[in-house]
């Protein structure tokens, strides 16, 4: 009985090894040898996210954690380099050439070479199909078809309208209008607030303020829905039924949160929607969620979104149009802070602006003025873009021209089912794109600058993605992010507040703060972790 336990064991490791080293070798050819990582578990897959990051196990943003000390593109000397797991996930090539990046996600979509992976996205899937995570063409231009006319100058001006109030509104409820110094322990509890509460005025026009924050009946705060969701999104995609029923708080909390979620998005989908279907709708509401809904139910045909797809699109808008602009402003304002020459500089245009007006008043038709405000948003997103990868699947096989400019052609041949990754941190810190990569300096964006490469050669930001699916909510963020920051910046002083060290009294230095606070934390998206400010009132 033992002997045939024993010999059971070996004969089912022994068939797990051999399988494992078939999908290895099979891995290797996929990318055609290219040089790169062995891993166990590929760094996005399901395992590689879960599993703590170890010298064997990457990590799910290696690209940053590693780009000091084992940066993948130095130690094997491409722009292009592969990762092959020998345990879990698809054999991968990551780049950070923008020469690539134009053949996967630009050409790669118009042939239908590459397309999204299937599973790409499940934390969005699990609310309902939308045009951000639209796997196949014919679903990408339905939703796009859709959601593409909510996103006019119109809303813009609502935007911009609303940023302002709320603006007003938080200067109001936090009481600083009485203080001359405040400090703010962590700037994303201020930047989350307002974005989620300019895209619950804008993206479903309810009436919220800055004392008031969005929520469901009474019940757990929209904001507090958000957190949760995106700490938890892990457990919400590989958890199966019986987990949500666990009689635990955090599982309970968690059911809570999804539940909130789905009911207020339920609700004003509903409500929207019979609003629009009656005589009580007289066309002119503008807030995104009306836009979506009325274009919606005005298509008769195969274009028509279900509720499930619009819900998948609400949330989308809620999720992207708030967090990641509010983890772009923390960023943003975490290296104002350090630079108080530029801070004057966005101060100095304000003025130039809005010279001879009365109280200083900055109008809408001021954005495309406001360029310096502008630039320094873009320096923030290009330092820690929210969006850290874009990832494509090789529909067929295929080839990729590895060659920069100049150079022969040096052709990689890909396998189907092959993944690519766009990797942002690595093409936004790349110095054959910007000079002085690691430092921030808004100037490289000015509309006379020639100092970027790609951007002098038409690409478009690439912190708001590339080619024909980049984000179609772009002039949303700038304008509420620009909006915002010369508010802020016209009225207040921004510098980092430095930790005390409680054994010797001593402050740490900027260049300190900087190494502690100015690194990546990865949610759903990338963000900056935690950054405590110093708000002086200026006179």
């Amino acid at each position: 009985m033992d002997l045939s336990w024993t010999t059971a064991t070996t004969a089912l490791v022994a068939a797990v090894t051999i399988s494992k080293a078939l999908k290895f070798v099979l891995g290797l050819k996929a990318v055609d040898h290219l040089p790169g990582l062995w891993v166990p578990f590929q760094p996005l897959s399901l395992l590689g996210v879960l599993v703590p990051e170890r010298s064997w196990n990457p990590g799910v943003i290696f690209v940053w954690t590693w780009r000091h000390t084992r940066n993948i593109y130095h130690r094997f000397g491409s722009d292009t380099v592969s990762v092959v797991p020998f345990f879990s996930g698809a054999p991968t090539i990551y780049t950070r050439s923008m020469n690539v990046t134009r053949q996967v996600v630009t050409a790669g979509h118009k042939t239908g070479a590459f397309g999204k992976t299937d599973d790409m996205g499940r934390a969005f899937l699990f609310w309902g199909p939308s045009l951000v995570m639209a796997a196949s063409q014919d679903q990408w231009r339905k939703h796009r078809r859709i959601a593409g006319p909510a996103f006019n100058n119109d809303t813009y001006q609502l935007v911009w309208n609303a940023s302002h109030k709320v603006y007003s509104d938080m200067i109001d409820c936090e009481g600083w209008a009485e203080k001359g110094t405040i400090d703010v322990p962590r700037i994303q509890s201020l930047t989350t607030k307002f974005t989620l509460l300019i895209i619950a005025t804008c993206g479903f026009g309810l009436p919220f303020s800055w004392g008031e924050p969005p929520s469901h009946d009474g019940q757990m705060t929209i904001q507090r829905c958000l957190e949760i969701i995106t700490l938890r999104n892990a457990f919400a995609i590989a958890a199966p039924k019986w987990a949500w029923k666990l009689p635990l708080p955090w599982v309970r909390q968690t059911r809570q949160a999804f539940d909130t979620m789905r009911a207020f998005m339920d609700s004003h989908v509903q409500a929207r929607r019979e609003a629009i279907n009656s005589s009580a709708d007289d066309d002119t509401s503008k807030d995104i969620l009306s836009l979506f809904v009325r274009a919606s139910e005005h298509d008769d045909g195969k274009m028509r979104l279900d509720d499930k797809e619009l819900i998948g699109n609400i949330f989308s808008l809620l999720f992207a149009g708030h967090e990641t602009t509010s983890h772009s402003l923390a960023a943003t304002l975490g290296f104002l802070s350090l630079h108080p020459s530029i801070q004057d500089e966005i101060v100095e245009q304000v003025r130039e602006v809005t010279e001879g007006r009365e109280h200083g008043k900055i109008t809408f038709d001021d954005y495309s003025k406001l360029d310096k405000a502008l630039a320094a948003f873009y320096e923030g997103i290009r330092m820690f873009p929210a969006g850290v990868y874009l990832i494509r699947e090789a529909k067929q096989d295929t080839v990729l021209n590895l060659s920069g400019i100049g150079e022969e052609p040096k052709m990689l041949p890909l396998k189907k089912g092959t993944h690519v990754v766009v990797d942002m941190v690595g093409v936004h810190y790349n110095p054959q794109y910007f000079s002085d990569p690691e430092e921030f300096k808004p100037a490289r964006w000015y509309a006379n600058s020639a100092g970027n490469a790609y951007i002098a050669d038409g690409e478009d930001h690439t912190g708001f993605s590339v080619g024909p699916r980049s984000c179609l909510g772009k002039r949303f963020a700038t304008t509420e992010a620009v909006c915002f920051l010369v508010l802020l910046l016209r009225d207040w002083r921004v510098e980092p507040l430095l930790s005390v060290n409680v054994s010797t009294g001593e402050k740490e230095t900027k260049e300190e703060w900087r190494e502690r606070v100015m690194q990546a934390n990865m949610t759903l998206t990338m963000g900056v972790r935690d950054v405590p400010l110093t708000f002086t009132k200026r006179v």
